[in-house]
């Protein structure tokens, strides 16, 4: 489908998206993200889809909310609308998610990285959440993730003077995955999206439901969800296919 905001493009099982406002380096809008929940619920109901990778430019991952479209809005409307409330989309996806980071991730768009799986990030990647220097507070889980992510000393030191985190620190303090060279970016994510696109679409949906509920739950009920799961999967055919592939010495083929 087209959009005017986000190009969206299929190679095998990866679904990729990508920012698409270049003349404000991808400044986040509301309709911009109206459309990436579209293509979100889209690739969700593609069967063959198993990973889905979201990008921006190399000078550029998103460097917030658009601040023109956001600063007429009254405390009414944001209650009325329930404003923001679509921009969480991603971080319900259930596919495995990758967010390759170039550039600037600033407020909205730090936040946005944030509620991928895994973020690859370029040697040229800065990361921040300066929404206190126009007199705001992190709204699209920054408070919240960012915590989660890099411990309560880091997240409390970005959001409190919004300063940048470079690509190495942010690697150093958990925040990203790993850091590659710009111009190797887009391959390094791409393989590993290959990779993971290989393996059990199933078994990947409950691996990332189990991952996630580590932070909602006691490490008791955690434990025990994750048993649950673990015990499902022996519904289905891919631990048989693996252990199978395994034993025999060949590469397993997972259709789920």
């Amino acid at each position: 489908m087209a959009y005017q905001y986000i190009i969206t493009t299929i190679q095998d099982a990866i679904g990729t998206i990508t920012l698409n406002r270049p003349a404000v380096l991808n400044a986040l809008s509301n309709d911009m993200m109206r459309e990436l929940a579209d293509a979100l619920d889209l690739l969700e109901k593609t069967p063959d889809i198993r990973v889905i990778i979201l990008k921006g430019s190399d000078q550029s991952f998103a460097v917030g909310a658009d601040i023109r479209e956001l600063k007429d809005r009254t405390y009414k409307e944001n209650i009325a609308h329930n404003y923001l409330a679509i921009w969480e989309r991603l971080a319900q996806c259930q596919l495995p998610t990758i967010a390759a980071v170039s550039g600037m991730a600033m407020g909205a768009g730090c936040e946005l990285a944030l509620m991928c799986d895994i973020i690859i990030a370029s040697d040229t990647a800065r990361f921040s959440l300066p929404e206190i220097s126009i007199g705001l507070m992190p709204g699209v889980g920054g408070t919240q993730r960012m915590p989660r992510a890099v411990g309560k000393a880091k997240a409390m030191d970005l959001c409190l003077t919004g300063r940048f985190m470079e690509a190495t620190e942010a690697e150093r303090c958990g925040l990203v995955s790993r850091v590659v060279p710009l111009k190797t970016l887009q391959t390094e994510t791409l393989n590993t999206a290959m990779h993971i696109a290989s393996l059990s679409r199933s078994t990947l949906m409950l691996i990332k439901e189990s991952v996630n509920r580590s932070f909602e739950a006691p490490l008791a009920e955690g434990l025990k969800a994750e048993r649950r799961l673990f015990h499902s999967l022996f519904a289905l055919s891919a631990p048989q296919e693996g252990m199978n592939a395994f034993l025999n010495k060949q590469p397993a083929h997972f259709k789920d």
